[in-house]
């Protein structure tokens, strides 16, 4: 018991005797770190997690020695404070070691990378289906969001005129994919307006009840609004949609390890995430996940041979041809790191933390939130602007001051530039202080 005593709430320092900067050389350059011990590494991390988990199970607190400890297991250089996880989040040490073990498979014996990778492959589509309360065949694995959502797009069959509904707050990437189709085919893309924040669940839903028409085919939303923060009530959306006959696609980017997921719950068809920004996987790896009723509505857009035949169920929709495996690999990895913590427990901190920081923006004068302040329509995204100052001068502040990362965005219902801050489960009530703080300078 001597290797988990020592591994309770220490940095893992590698018992090699490599410090982080030397582990991370000998790794990149594959001279010194092999399969196996990077294979020992990650269970001398897990085992650390055994014991945390042992010690603080019953922890409500948003803070204490528990998230103290597991902080550790991020390899930041420099003291870099990271809250911008929104964009592009870290990888957990066990995450870089099994991408690390892999992408060496390729270097030292790529026959294992054709005849042995393929079979883990499934183990990872089974692990992910499980995260998200689904089937592994509705379980696609792409490269990202952007590319979830142009399947899908591209891959209906929608008329001359059928309507794709969607709010005034989406990304470039959920637009575009289908403003393409509107450009090729002829369908109708409508944006419907929805208040920033919203009121209430009632008040959204409605917003789009109201706007439905006989040639309505697609509601498509973020369900994780990117510029204010909203969690969507795709539930209650579903819902209303599917009592008229529609489909509803939903642009989750972030909701993949900052939300407590579960796809029968939330009744909806189509749903693409990015696991690279809150759950800690590399970029690269992506989820769509296709209702197994709507699969036969839906055309594959990357094919080659098989596709009509040999493969089944979402299988048939991944995009076809060699790619990267060790980051599918990496990608298990990141969900074993994010079961053994517990997704309910990650949830909460991550709306515990921002509620802290809700919280003392109220207190600020010329502070206007973006974000709704209940937690059933807000989460880890948490956007602000401060009147008459420069959303950029915030940003610039904090991160000369402390080295914290946040970020500005536009938005466009607002015709403003405000502030957003990401709430990760590394950071603490201190890391947030120091923005409320940075914030407050310029009052």
């Amino acid at each position: 018991m001597a290797t988990s005593s020592r591994f309770g709430a220490e940095d893992l320092s590698f018992s090699s005797g490599l410090g982080r900067r030397g582990f991370m050389k000998t790794v990149l350059t594959g001279t010194a770190v092999s399969a196996a011990a990077l294979s020992r590494l990650n269970a001398s991390i897990y085992e650390s997690l055994g014991v945390l988990n042992e010690r603080h199970l019953g922890e409500p607190a948003p803070d204490g020695a528990y998230w103290e400890a597991l902080k550790r297991h991020f390899m930041f250089q420099d003291d870099l404070i990271m809250m911008n996880n929104g964009t592009v989040g870290p990888m957990p040490r066990p995450v870089f070691n099994t991408l690390m073990k892999y992408f060496r498979m390729q270097v030292a014996n790529p026959y294992d990378v054709y005849n042995y990778l393929p079979t883990l492959k499934e183990a990872v589509r089974v692990k992910l289906a499980a995260f998200i309360g689904a089937s592994p065949d509705e379980t696609v694995l792409t490269s990202n969001t952007t590319e979830g959502i142009n399947l899908v797009a591209q891959g209906l069959d929608l008329a001359e005129g059928d309507e794709v509904l969607m709010t005034n707050l989406e990304h470039p990437g959920g637009i575009n994919p289908w403003k393409i189709r509107e450009k090729r085919h002829g369908i109708v893309v409508r944006e419907i307006p929805v208040g920033v924040p919203p009121k209430s669940v009632g008040e959204f839903v409605e917003a789009f009840a109201r706007a439905l028409t006989p040639k309505t085919r697609v509601i498509f939303l973020s369900h994780t609004v990117y510029m204010t923060g909203l969690i969507a009530p795709l539930k209650e959306i579903s819902r209303m949609a599917h009592e008229k006959g529609i489909l509803v696609a939903a642009d989750s980017a972030h909701g993949l390890g900052m939300l407590d997921l579960n796809m029968k719950d939330l009744g909806v068809d189509f749903f693409a995430s990015s696991p690279y920004k809150w759950m800690g996987a590399p970029t690269g790896i992506g989820l769509l996940y296709i209702r197994k009723e709507v699969q036969d509505r839906l055309w594959p857009t990357i094919v080659s041979s098989g596709w009509d035949a040999v493969q089944t169920g979402a299988r048939r929709f991944d995009p076809q041809g060699q790619r990267a495996d060790a980051m599918v690999m990496a990608l298990g990895e990141a969900l074993e790191f994010q079961n053994v913590i517990g997704k309910a427990r990650i949830a909460r901190r991550i709306r515990g933390l921002a509620a802290h920081l809700k919280s003392g923006l109220k207190t600020i004068p010329g502070v206007t939130l973006h974000t709704p302040e209940d937690p059933y329509l807000s989460a880890g995204l948490t956007v602000f602007s401060l009147k008459g100052v420069n959303s950029q001068a915030i940003v610039d502040y904090v991160r000369e001051k402390h080295n914290l990362v946040i970020r500005t965005v536009g938005i466009s219902a607002e015709d403003i530039t405000a502030v957003r801050v990401s709430t990760p489960i590394y950071i603490s009530t201190k890391e947030v202080d120091m923005v409320l703080a940075g914030v407050r300078h310029f009052s």
